[in-house]
Order: C-alpha cells, then sequence, then structure tokens
C-alpha cells in the first residue's frame, strides 16, 4: 500500500492514478496522518463498493458505540432501561421545541 500527501495529490496527480491501477489502494495523508483511502472502482463496481464502505462505516460506528458504552459502564443495560432513556430524551425535546415555538 503507497502512502501519498495532499500535495502530492496536486502535483502528481497523473503518478497516483497510475499508481492506484497496480497497486489497488492508496492512501491519502494530512500532516503526515492519512486521511482519505483510495479505490479503483467502475461503472459495474460502484454501487457494489459503496455498499460495503457504507457497511463497514456502520460497523466502525457501532464498535464505537460498544467501547463507549463498556467505559461509561453502561453496556449490560436492559432493552426496557435503553427505552425509557429514549422516552425521556424524546420527551424532553418535545417540550424545549414546544417552549421556542
Amino acid at each position: 500500500m503507497k502512502f501519498f500527501s495532499v500535495r502530492d495529490l496536486r502535483t502528481s496527480s497523473k503518478m497516483i492514478w497510475q499508481t492506484l491501477e497496480t497497486e489497488k489502494e492508496i492512501i491519502i495523508t494530512n500532516n503526515g496522518k492519512p486521511t482519505a483511502l483510495m479505490l479503483p472502482i467502475s461503472n459495474d463496481t460502484f454501487d457494489e463498493v459503496m455498499r460495503t464502505v457504507r457497511s463497514m462505516n456502520a460497523l466502525w460506528a457501532m464498535r464505537r458505540m460498544q467501547e463507549e458504552a463498556k467505559s461509561a459502564g453502561i453496556e449490560n443495560m436492559s432493552l426496557d432501561e435503553i427505552n425509557e432513556i429514549i422516552a425521556a430524551a424524546r420527551a424532553d425535546r418535545a417540550a424545549r421545541m414546544e417552549r421556542s415555538a
């Protein structure tokens, strides 16, 4: 896997596109930190690639939420407890909206 900076993307885009064809993955960095992943896609693979990326992002979000719940000590809440919190948040939101109207 090759790494290129944002500056490289601006100044050497042709070389980056050629590298993408052979490497199949390129990481774009900003100030030395990875910020983007480039993958080759075509009209034929676009929908499948987008579904896969969105699925991966959803899994990452779920993992982060599980880690946050564990660190807050609430990873073993029951469904009833979760629903109570949701109902309270919705009621609070409705009350705030009513006051601002």
